[in-house]
């Protein structure tokens, strides 16, 4: 008997090896997700006003990053090739920080929402996507008008920041929008790849985000520091950078991040599933059932 039974312990010792070195399932990652969504949208109005006004200023960083780099280096074709690795700073800086990022919550409570679609669900998204926005472009309004109308730095590197700004601006309307696109669909796939990337995470943000830079896809919030500098220099008008970056780039941001990984990722977990048993909450799984599956998740990924 007592043979038997180390025979099993052996095998079940296996089993969980060999789970321990498979990846997460797409199930897991979209539990994982939903999870930090549902606590997301149990966060008080304050929290997260102060948590998005700390984004909005953090990503002012990806401004000045990359405008001190190109100031350093020749003009050059290459250039941008390594002046855009300072776009990655403010994305690192919220994203480890744990601050409230506009186009982050294009996927976490979305998945929630869809999920358990309500009036008062969608309600509450609305209520933290209204909060977050707005402190966001408050503190990249802020720390844009600081950067530019400041002696903080030097001339040539006010220059380089009025430059992008004019960047920001070049295209029309549609051609925003369809820029934007990419860049909400390339920050969704980031919030997405990230619960179990572990040790890679800094690599992760660096690498989506320099490829959203360097293809200058315009994200709502870095690109608002950008065209606010340039608006609160007296380079544009408001009104040029509402209508020509903000509105359309806005809008893009959304489509990317919510039609295609948000609805698309819960489109390919729910596709095939059984209905659920007759008598189960329409609601769901609770969040002590969703906080279970997370932590199984990552002993596993461990």
């Amino acid at each position: 008997m007592n043979l038997l039974q180390a025979q099993v312990q052996s095998v079940m010792d296996e089993v969980e090896e060999i789970e321990s070195r498979q990846s997460p399932s797409g199930r897991i990652v979209f539990e994982a997700i939903a999870l930090e969504g549902v606590q997301e949208l149990e966060r008080s109005s304050a929290a997260l006003g102060w948590s998005g006004l700390a984004a909005g200023l953090s990503m002012g960083f990806s401004m000045i990053s990359e405008g001190l780099l190109a100031s350093y280096l020749p003009d050059t074709t290459w250039r941008p090739l390594i002046a855009k690795l300072g776009y990655s700073v403010g994305f690192v800086v919220v994203v480890l920080g744990r601050q409230q990022l506009f186009t982050e919550n294009t996927l976490t409570p979305i998945l929630p929402l869809l999920k358990h679609r309500s009036g008062r669900m969608f309600a509450n998204v609305m209520r933290l996507w209204g909060i977050v926005l707005i402190a966001n472009l408050l503190g990249a309004l802020a720390v844009g008008a600081a950067a530019i109308n400041t002696t903080a730095f030097e001339p040539a590197v006010r220059h380089g920041f009025v430059e992008m700004g004019r960047s920001a601006l070049e295209h029309g309307f549609l051609t925003a929008f369809v820029r934007a696109i990419f860049a909400g669909w390339l920050i969704a796939l980031m919030v997405w790849l990230l619960p179990f990337a572990e040790s890679a995470r800094v690599g992760v943000i660096v690498l989506i985000t320099y490829v959203v830079g360097i293809g200058n896809f315009g994200h709502i919030i870095a690109g608002s520091v950008e065209v606010f500098a340039l608006a609160a220099g007296g380079y544009a008008g408001w009104w040029e950078v509402l209508s020509r970056f903000v509105l359309p780039t806005l809008l893009g941001n959304i489509v990317g991040g919510v039609l295609l990984v948000a609805m698309l990722n819960y489109a390919q977990i729910v596709a095939g599933e059984p209905p659920e048993p007759e008598g189960r909450s329409a609601s769901g799984p609770s969040r002590s059932s969703l906080k279970a599956r997370s932590r199984r998740a990552s002993t596993a990924n461990r």
